[in-house]
């Protein structure tokens, strides 16, 4: 079928349209212009007439008669001076003029010079790892544009790449753990060393998110906490990772913080923890924090293989069943442990056969507590005695049925010696201190999804519970007490939460309560 020619009329009639619109649009744009001056005055003028209702609105009603009688008084003698209406005019004019100004910022549309050399420095860095010779149209090549690479980006005030949305091709293997960290070595080489970076992979759009985590707050001292019994704050962490908060004090105010909280009891699926670290990464900060907290409504038997004192102001307080720094209290005090928890299970089961409620004293928490156990296990195979770690299968493998709770704390160089049930019932992890990716991952299971840093502050490392996310995590100062190195506001706050003391400190309150248990 041949096609027709459209009339003429209709051809000339849209060209005459359009042409019509670009002049009627032009004529807006000429009388935007020179209208500019009385389009901000009566602008100016609406406020200002806003800001007098709001005023009069705001003066109570017995006020409002000398308010009127000011103003009108103001208007009289304005109107008699030579000149006066005239100049209240030129004022008005001006006010409204000042008034009505348009007052928003024009923002820059785009990154300045420097901080597009540093995202071209970026994009060519990623185009090794991000390009193929297969690839007919590459999103990386060697000079190509990197803002089809990268959709989104924000700058902290040093000019340094705090954010950043990088789309990557599809056939990244971006499902395997080693090209992964191959590309977030290199982003955080680039982007500025000693920050905390956390990358978010969206395997589904083939996109990355890069952005820096501020640092945690270390300024939390130990203090009460609002939580239920068999709830432990190890530590805190980032808003986004956790959807529950803590108020706390700081000196005179106070701030809802997220915790990171591990739950123990029957239903826990994480029933005891690990910790490790580098020697003064805040380990025994810690196990000293677990313990503060538990002896508000469970009993805590500690046993500490450096022998440095770091639990004297423990040792006889209520609650506090032994503090052992000798392979013989040790041993003493888990074959107790080990005895107790038999004694417990026995005690639930007959209660549970004759349909009675489980008794109290099987409910009530007990906590083993071990600072560095490797230290002890050399001493005491040294002096021919029974394995340490050997005496805690008991309390590893049934304790969540009995009530009690396993904490061991060692540092990296121990870890080889630490027995098997240690490693295999420990399902709540926490590494504290610097710490390499390997060894991260060997203790916690999985990567962070943030590069660590060298320098960090004591208390400062990862957790994890079973098989959740891997969260930032930072301990609430727990130091000494004793310890001249402490300051004021933290000994006090830890002599605060210390219960009082029952017993002396040369006693030994072990044999009582073992006694009263076995009894």
């Amino acid at each position: 079928m041949a096609r027709h020619p459209l009339p003429r009329i209709l051809s000339k009639g849209s060209a005459q349209i359009a042409r019509s619109r670009e002049l009627a649009r032009t004529a807006a744009d000429s009388a935007t212009d020179v209208l500019h001056p009385l389009i901000t005055i009566t602008r100016g003028l609406r406020r200002l007439a806003g800001a007098g209702r709001r005023k009069w609105a705001a003066t109570p009603k017995d006020r409002r008669g000398p308010l009127l009688f000011l103003v009108a008084s103001v208007i009289m003698v304005v109107a008699l001076v030579p000149y006066g209406p005239l100049l209240a005019v030129i004022t008005l004019t001006a006010a409204a003029a000042w008034t009505g100004r348009d007052r928003t910022s024009q923002a820059p549309t785009g990154p300045d010079e420097t901080q597009a050399g540093r995202l071209r420095s970026l994009y060519e860095a990623l185009v090794p790892y991000f390009s193929a010779a297969e690839d007919p149209d590459p999103l990386y090549a060697h000079g190509g544009d990197w803002q089809k690479a990268f959709s989104a980006y924000e700058f902290d005030a040093d000019g340094r790449v705090s954010r950043l949305l990088i789309r990557y091709p599809a056939y990244f293997t971006d499902g395997e753990a080693q090209s992964r960290a191959r590309i977030e070595q290199l982003l955080h080489a680039k982007s500025g060393r000693g920050r905390e970076y956390y990358f978010e992979w969206d395997e589904e759009a083939n996109e990355l998110t890069v952005r820096v985590l501020p640092p945690l707050p270390t300024d939390i001292a130990a203090q009460r906490f609002v939580t239920a019994p068999g709830e432990t704050v190890l530590g805190f962490t980032d808003p986004a990772d956790v959807q529950r908060t803590l108020p706390l004090t700081y000196g005179e105010e106070q701030r809802d913080v997220p915790p990171v909280v591990w739950r123990t009891g029957v239903r826990s699926t994480e029933p005891h923890l690990l910790v490790a670290g580098e020697p003064g990464s805040g380990t025994t900060t810690l196990v000293r924090s677990i313990a503060l907290q538990v002896l508000r409504y469970g009993d805590v038997v500690i046993v500490e293989g450096g022998a440095t004192g770091e639990y004297g102001c423990l040792t006889g307080r209520d609650g506090v069943l032994a503090v052992e720094c000798a392979p013989a209290g040790a041993l003493a005090s888990l074959e107790w442990a080990a005895h107790e928890t038999e004694r417990r299970l026995i005690a639930a089961n007959r209660a549970r056969q004759a349909g009675h409620p489980t008794p109290e004293d099987v409910k009530h928490p007990l906590w083993l507590l071990l600072d560095r156990p490797s230290a002890l296990v050399h001493l005491a195979a040294a002096e021919g005695r029974k394995d340490l770690q050997a005496l805690l299968q008991v309390p590893l493998r049934h304790g969540r049925a009995a009530g009690v709770t396993v904490v061991v704390a060692e540092h990296f160089d121990g870890m080889e010696f630490l027995s098997d049930a240690v490693r295999q019932h420990t399902r709540a992890r926490v590494v504290l201190g610097p710490a390499s990716s390997a060894q991260l991952e060997a203790v916690l299971g999985a990567p962070p999804h943030t590069t660590p840093t060298r320098d960090v502050p004591p208390g400062r490392g990862y957790a994890r519970l079973g098989t959740g996310p891997v969260l930032r995590l930072q301990v609430p100062a727990t130091p000494d007490p004793y310890d001249d190195a402490t300051s004021e506001a933290h000994r006090q706050a830890v002599l605060e939460l210390l219960p009082s003391r029952t017993t002396p400190a040369d006693a030994e309150p072990l044999p009582a309560k073992a006694a009263v248990a076995e009894g």
